[in-house]
């Protein structure tokens, strides 16, 4: 029982930086800025929930989609590993990383009825970045408890992106550009060292023999 707490929360701090709700909420801002409060409550749901089921598909099928296309743990986990560290490296430039959305892809959202599920559910929330990290805890969890205890830390993931999105307007006035600057450069750092324990993970399964050396 230990293990499994000690996983899931090391899963959700994981999950919430790579993430990171407050990074979204300029581009949430901007896409609903004309909606009412029950309209903008309703997408932070739908943007909340698509972030779960991503996820969790992801989670669940990993090792499905490693076995079919040949693609080994160790490979994937040092893959991983550097397109997390990218992604951490534009958070803590304080910059939108491309890998989550561009600037083309939130210019066309503005013309859509409900961005909850695209771009702020795909890929805003739940990017490339955030898929590989709960594929890759996935893979790491040996146990049933453990794999349990990554859903429940799915769940509260997405709990707590729903909460800041209902609330981006709130925050946003009581933190500013500077206060969100400052929460996307903890977070990168807190992605580039998750970052770094995926590549040597993943340098340590392929090369056996570097783990006996001491």
């Amino acid at each position: 029982m230990t293990s499994a707490l000690t996983f899931g929360l090391g899963a959700f701090a994981s999950l919430f930086a790579i993430v990171d709700p407050f990074a979204a909420l300029p581009v949430f801002i901007a896409l609903t800025g004309r909606e009412t409060d029950v309209r903008r409550r309703l997408i932070a749901r739908r943007a909340a929930m698509t972030v779960f089921i991503v996820l969790a598909v992801f989670a669940t099928c990993g090792q499905l989609l490693f076995r079919f296309f040949g693609i080994s743990v160790a490979g994937f986990k040092i893959a991983g590993g550097i397109l997390l560290m990218g992604v951490a490296l534009d958070m803590m430039g304080a910059r939108q990383s491309s890998t989550k959305t561009t600037p083309g892809e939130e210019e066309e959202a503005s013309t859509k009825d409900d961005v909850g599920l695209v771009p702020v559910g795909i890929p805003l929330l739940s990017g490339p970045g955030a898929i590989a990290s709960a594929m890759l805890l996935a893979a790491r969890a040996d146990t049933i408890p453990e794999k349990g205890a990554l859903y429940v830390a799915l769940l509260v993931v997405a709990l707590v992106c729903f909460l800041v999105l209902r609330s981006a307007t709130v925050i946003g006035r009581a933190l500013g550009h500077t206060g969100m600057n400052v929460i996307n450069r903890v977070m990168g750092l807190i992605l580039a060292s998750v970052a770094v324990e995926f590549f040597l993970d993943g340098v340590k399964l392929a090369l056996p023999g570097l783990a006996r050396v001491r």
